[in-house]
């Protein structure tokens, strides 16, 4: 009876590491970097494992991602009809064109959904883009006529707010960008487990700013708990950039001094092996190879740094 009570209770152990390694979330890059190439900008669909319904991260390129991921299998029918069925809303940083271009050009031929941001964020795409001055108002809010195709969801900064047509939630958090520029970073929830994605953001020291310290003092004791599954931050320049002209953007240094910050509050072990996602690494001046490697060089913290690539799954 004895060792049948220790099997049953190794086996419960087991299960229980089992369920606690699953993974939470699938996310498909739709577009990685920060200007340039229109075919892949900062775009990024979030679903739950085992469910279809998604929500695009930023939407700077669209139906060309969409296609690569169709082709790569991770998408099952036309890139019309995912767009259609399968993004059921857009989560937008910052009214940057290589943030939400993919959104703007693919409106015509899109399904009825929720555009989500933070009031400012959602003020410019009223005034400056669906205006009927720049592209017709797909929009239910701004000037006349509003098509009413998409939703303007207002999210209140640090409050939860369901994702329509998901089992997900997300919380929205303002980051500077370019002092009095605004960005957003996204924490998205499902069930017990979290990721964070953060639009173009600068450290709060360059930005004069203490935005990234009350993101890091929200999510740490997510992070502690080994709730939160990865962080998506963007990395747009090298360390050669000189502080003044980073317009809002990380280096490999200020990226690894914010990281410093949030493990003050965490504990430098809970960033261990813990999954960083480098985004918008900006193009050109042989920046794609010198950023991961600067990267590599100085990782005090061992963080698992990643580098996404157009329609290549990432699990956590």
């Amino acid at each position: 009876m004895k060792s049948i009570l220790t099997i049953v209770t190794f086996a419960a152990v087991l299960l229980g590491h089992t369920a606690f390694a699953q993974t939470a979330f699938k996310i498909i890059p739709l577009g990685v970097k920060g200007g340039i190439d229109e075919s892949n900008l900062s775009s990024y669909m979030i679903a739950p494992q085992g469910s279809n319904d998604y929500v695009c991260l930023d939407a700077g390129t669209l139906h060309y991602g969409i296609k690569k991921a169709i082709q790569a299998k991770l998408l099952r029918g036309t890139a019309d009809e995912v767009l259609k069925r399968n993004i059921k809303g857009y989560l937008v940083s910052h009214a940057h064109l290589d943030h939400l271009a993919g959104m703007i050009i693919n409106s015509p031929d899109d399904s009825t959904k929720n555009i989500y941001g933070l009031d400012y964020c959602l003020d410019v795409l009223k005034d400056k883009y669906f205006s009927w001055k720049s592209w017709a108002n797909f929009a239910d809010q701004g000037e006349k006529p509003a098509l009413g195709k998409y939703h303007y969801t207002v999210l209140t900064p640090g409050e939860e707010t369901p994702l329509q047509n998901t089992t997900m939630q997300v919380t929205a958090f303002p980051l500077s960008h370019g002092s009095p520029y605004q960005s957003t970073a996204f924490l998205v929830r499902y069930k017990e487990a979290y990721v964070l994605y953060l639009g173009d953001t600068g450290p709060d020291s360059v930005e004069h700013s203490d935005r990234m310290q009350q993101l890091w003092q929200h999510v740490a004791p997510l992070l502690k708990e080994k709730k939160l599954k990865a962080l998506f931050i963007e990395v747009s320049f090298t360390n050669e950039q000189p502080d003044k002209q980073l317009f809002g953007h990380l280096t490999p240094h200020w990226l690894m001094s914010e990281l410093q910050v949030l493990a003050s509050l965490s504990g430098t072990e809970a960033l261990k092996n813990f999954p960083v996602v480098i985004t918008h690494i900006k193009p050109g001046a042989n920046r794609e190879q010198l950023i991961p490697a600067q990267l590599k060089k100085y990782n005090p913290l061992q963080v698992k740094l990643i580098i996404p690539e157009q329609a290549k799954l990432l699990t956590f």
